[in-house]
């Protein structure tokens, strides 16, 4: 595993159910599950990542093609399961997008090896995860699989 290939984001716990995770790099993303939000709840974020990963690449894959995208926007949906751990069941992607000699045909193009081969967010969500659930502090306990 290389460095680059190992990401990490710290998480303080800011009172009632409102979170501030801090990057490696410092960057700053506030979630929010809070009755009077100021940031997005954990799903809103995760339907924020896919979206923001497959805008990347989309973006370059389109400006590789030379036809650079004037606007573009990512419209995303999910639906999630009655009940708990109420997962997404479903999500979709919309892409809208214009610019001169961009065609559906060259978007779709890239939306769809965004989507199946470039998007790490995509990726992981089609995928079997191991989370490992490590405690420090009072109540410390062996590492136990999740």
């Amino acid at each position: 595993m290389t460095a680059s290939s190992k990401k990490t984001l710290n998480v303080t716990w800011l009172g009632e159910q409102r979170y501030l995770g801090v990057s490696a790099s410092g960057h700053q993303l506030l979630i929010d599950n809070s009755a009077t939000k100021v940031g997005v709840s954990p799903m809103e974020a995760l339907l924020g990542a896919l979206a923001t990963c497959t805008a990347y690449d989309v973006v370059e894959v389109m400006k590789k093609r030379r036809t650079p995208l004037a606007s573009y926007r990512i419209e995303v949906e999910g639906t999630r399961a009655d009940t708990d751990p109420k997962r997404y069941t479903h999500i979709t992607v919309r892409h809208i997008a214009g610019g001169q000699g961009v065609t559906a045909e060259a978007l779709e193009r890239a939306a769809h090896l965004s989507h199946e081969k470039y998007c790490s967010v995509a990726g992981s969500l089609n995928s079997e995860i191991t989370v490992e659930t490590q405690l420090e502090g009072p109540a410390q306990e062996a590492v136990r699989p999740v």
